[in-house]
C-alpha cells in the first residue's frame, strides 16, 4: 500500500442526554426545539450520509448520563419491575446503532440494581475503567463494574477503494466522586479510581492488545491541564497522556469547541484541541452532536492521524430576537419509541398536588431572596427537625441550605422555574427539585456557616463603589453552588473581594463580604454548633463547602429531597412562602450593576424594590439585561 493513501474515520458523539428522548419540556408541558435525542438523531443520520459519500467509516458513541435526569427517567425507574420492559432510552440507542457508551455519574442515581438491569438490554458495549467492585494493586487488577475498555474491529476504505481493517480501542471514565454523590444508593459496594491514573494504565494495555487508535470517552469536564489527584473535571489532564488519539468530554454540560470557552494550558477552544488532540463536548439533553473527523495513513503496519477537524452541530438556533427555532426535524423512529413513555410521563406530571395563591418564579434567584428556593429550604428544614426531635440534636439551632436549580445559565433564558398562581402540579415539583438526592444533615459551627455563605456569595464580582453598570455575577460560577441558608439573616458587602473562585478554591484568604450574620435576631457565635439541613450531594463534599467531612454527617436519608418537597406542598393547606427577606446587599449609593434573566422577568420588577431595577436590552443569547441601583 502506498504511503500517501489516506483513510477517513468519523466519530459522532452525544453526552449528558439525561433521558431527553423527545423534543419536550416536561416542566412547562410544551414542545421544545432545544432538547431531545429525536432531533439529534436527524443530525446523526445526516452525518452518517455525509461520511458514506466521503468514503469514511462512522463510529457513534455516548459519553454517559443517559439513564437519569428527566421526569421520564424518574417514571421509568418507578416502572422498573415490569417484566420484559426495555428502557426507552436504551431502545432508542439500540435503534440508532450506537457502537459504545460509557457510564456517567448519574447512571447510578436510581441505584446499582436498576442500572445493571437496564444496561443488559443494550446492543452495544457499555464501559467504564475507573469504577469497580474491588480495587487491586493497580488499575489493571481492578474488578471493574463493567468492562473498562473495548476493542472494536472496523474497516476503513481509501479513495482507491482499498479496504483495510483497523482496531479501535475505547476507554470510558467517570468522576471519581460518583460513589460519594450516590452514597445513599451505593453504600460501600463500589469504589473509584482517579481518572488519569486509570487511563495511564489502560491506554498502554489497549495498545498492547492491538488497538491502532485509542479514543477516550471521558464523562468529565475539561478542567485544568495539570493532573491533580481525584480531579472531577480531568479531560484536559487526560489528553496529556501519550497514546490517546481523540477525546469526548462531558459532565459539565458545556460546548467544546466554542469561542467563549475559557482556555487552559494546552487547549484550543476555538478549533477543539487539547494538547494537540481533537476533543469535543456536545452540550446536554441532545442539544448538539459532536463530530470529530480523522484523516489517517497506514505505513509499516502502524496507523497515524495526519489531520483532524472538530465540529459541533446544533439541533436549534436562537434568532436575534431571542426566539429558538429548530434546525432539524424529529426522527420518526425515535419519536415512535419515545411516544408511550412520553404519554405516561405527561399524565403523571400533570397531577394536581397542591395550591399556591401567588406566582412563584426563580427569575431573580441570584440577586434577591427567592421564594422557590426558600420553599424547598423550609420543606427540608421541617423534615430534618421531625427526624431529630427525639434525639440528642433536638435543641440545636437548625438552618437549611438550598441552591437554585433553574436559574438561567447554560440552560438559556428558558431555564427558570415559573409556577403560576393556582394549582401546583407534579411537574412543578420536578421543576423545584429535579435531582434524585436524599435529605442529609450536618453538624457545623457558626464559623463554618459564615464560610458556607462566603463560598456561595463569591458568585458576585467585586464592585467598586460609585461604578456604573458593572457586571454583577461571575458567569463561570454555577448557580447550583449558590447555597442560601434559611433560618439566618445577613448582608452582603460587594465592595469586598470574593473569598473563593468558581470551583471552590480559596482566592482571597482575607476576603469576607458577609456582614451581620444573625440567628433569630442575635449575632451568630462562631463557636456555637448548628444542625445544617442539606442534600446528599452537598453533604458528600460537592462544591467545596466547609464542614462536609463524613464525621460531620448526623443524618443521611432515607427520604428523597423531591418527596420531601412534595409532601410539604401536598400538606392540604394553601402554600405559605416566606415574605420577609433573609439577605440583602449593603447599600452602595451612586453604584449600579447589571445582571441577566429571562425577558419575561421584566413583568416582575416591582419585586426587586428597593433596588430600583430597570429592564435593558435583550442580547444574542436571548437573555434580557437588568440594571440594579445598589
Amino acid at each position: 500500500m502506498s504511503a500517501d493513501s489516506t483513510f477517513r474515520l468519523r466519530l459522532l458523539a452525544t453526552s449528558d442526554l439525561h433521558v431527553h428522548l423527545s423534543a419536550w419540556d416536561y416542566y412547562t408541558d410544551r414542545s421544545s426545539a432545544m432538547v431531545g435525542l429525536a432531533r439529534t438523531a436527524s443530525l446523526i443520520q445526516d452525518a452518517r450520509a455525509e461520511a458514506a459519500a466521503l468514503g469514511a467509516t462512522c463510529l457513534l458513541v455516548d459519553n454517559g448520563d443517559f439513564l437519569n435526569g428527566s421526569p421520564l427517567g424518574d417514571l421509568e425507574a418507578h416502572l422498573d419491575g415490569t417484566p420484559g420492559r426495555i428502557h426507552p432510552m436504551i431502545a432508542a440507542m439500540n435503534a440508532l446503532r450506537y457502537d459504545v457508551a460509557t457510564l456517567g455519574n448519574h447512571e447510578f442515581s436510581e441505584g446499582l440494581d436498576f442500572l445493571m438491569r437496564r444496561i443488559r438490554a443494550a446492543d452495544f458495549p457499555i464501559i467504564s475503567a475507573n469504577i469497580a467492585w474491588v480495587l487491586g494493586p493497580g488499575p489493571l487488577q481492578d474488578q471493574t463494574l463493567v468492562p473498562p475498555t473495548v476493542l472494536l474491529q472496523r474497516e476503513l476504505t481509501d479513495a482507491q477503494g482499498r479496504v483495510v481493517p483497523i482496531v479501535l480501542g475505547i476507554i470510558g471514565l467517570l468522576p471519581p466522586q460518583t460513589t460519594q454523590w450516590d452514597r445513599q444508593h451505593l453504600g460501600n459496594r463500589l469504589m473509584t479510581r482517579d481518572i488519569v491514573q486509570a487511563a495511564a494504565a489502560h491506554v498502554p494495555d489497549l495498545r498492547r492488545n492491538g488497538a491502532d487508535l485509542v479514543i477516550a470517552l471521558s464523562h468529565s469536564g475539561i478542567g485544568q491541564s495539570t493532573a491533580q489527584p481525584n480531579m472531577e473535571n480531568a479531560t484536559a489532564a487526560l489528553a496529556a497522556l501519550p497514546g490517546i488519539d481523540a477525546l469526548v468530554a462531558g459532565h459539565t454540560h458545556q460546548l467544546f469547541p466554542s469561542p467563549g470557552f475559557r482556555a487552559v494550558a494546552g487547549s484550543d477552544p476555538v478549533r477543539g484541541y487539547l494538547w494537540g488532540k481533537p476533543a469535543v463536548m456536545p452540550g446536554f439533553h441532545g442539544s448538539h452532536l459532536g463530530v470529530i473527523d480523522l484523516v489517517l495513513t497506514r505505513s509499516g503496519g502502524a496507523w497515524q492521524v495526519v489531520a483532524s477537524q472538530v465540529e459541533l452541530r446544533a439541533i436549534a438556533r436562537r434568532t436575534k430576537g431571542g426566539r429558538v427555532v429548530p434546525l432539524v426535524r424529529n426522527a420518526p423512529q425515535i419519536s415512535a419509541i419515545a411516544a408511550p413513555a412520553q404519554r405516561a410521563t405527561r399524565n403523571w406530571v400533570g397531577k394536581v398536588v397542591g395550591h399556591s395563591a401567588v406566582t412563584l418564579h426563580s427569575y431573580f434567584a441570584l440577586v434577591m431572596p427567592c421564594p422557590t428556593v426558600r420553599l424547598v429550604a423550609r420543606a427540608q428544614a421541617e423534615y430534618v427537625a421531625r427526624l431529630l426531635r427525639d434525639g440528642p440534636y433536638r435543641d440545636m439551632p437548625l438552618v437549611s441550605a438550598v441552591a437554585p436549580v433553574h436559574a438561567g445559565g447554560r440552560g438559556g433564558p428558558e431555564n427558570y422555574t415559573v409556577i403560576p398562581a393556582g394549582p401546583i402540579l407534579m411537574r412543578h415539583v420536578f421543576d423545584l427539585y429535579p435531582h434524585p438526592n436524599t435529605v442529609s444533615a450536618l453538624q457545623v459551627t457558626g464559623a463554618e456557616l459564615l464560610l458556607w455563605l462566603e463560598r456561595s456569595f463569591s458568585l458576585f464580582h467585586q464592585i467598586v463603589p460609585g461604578s456604573n453598570d458593572a457586571a454583577l455575577i461571575d458567569m463561570e460560577f454555577p448557580a447550583f453552588n449558590f447555597d442560601v441558608l434559611e433560618g439566618l439573616t445577613w448582608e452582603v458587602d460587594l465592595s469586598q473581594p470574593p473569598r473563593y473562585e468558581p470551583r471552590g478554591a480559596v482566592l482571597n484568604p482575607q476576603g469576607l463580604r458577609i456582614r451581620n450574620l444573625a440567628y433569630q435576631g442575635q449575632p451568630v457565635d462562631p463557636e456555637v454548633e448548628f444542625v445544617l439541613a442539606t442534600n446528599s450531594y452537598r453533604a458528600a463534599g460537592s462544591g467545596g463547602f466547609p464542614g462536609t467531612t463524613p464525621d460531620r454527617q448526623i443524618l443521611s436519608g432515607p427520604a428523597f429531597s423531591r418527596d420531601v418537597v412534595l409532601a410539604h406542598i401536598a400538606g392540604g393547606q394553601e402554600l405559605a412562602v416566606p415574605s420577609a427577606p433573609n439577605w440583602r446587599f449593603v447599600a452602595m449609593p451612586g453604584t449600579t450593576v447589571t445582571f441577566v434573566s429571562a425577558p419575561e422577568a421584566a413583568a416582575h420588577l416591582a419585586e426587586l424594590q428597593p433596588l430600583k431595577a430597570e429592564a435593558l436590552d435583550i442580547g444574542a443569547h436571548g437573555f434580557r439585561r437588568f440594571r440594579l441601583h445598589l
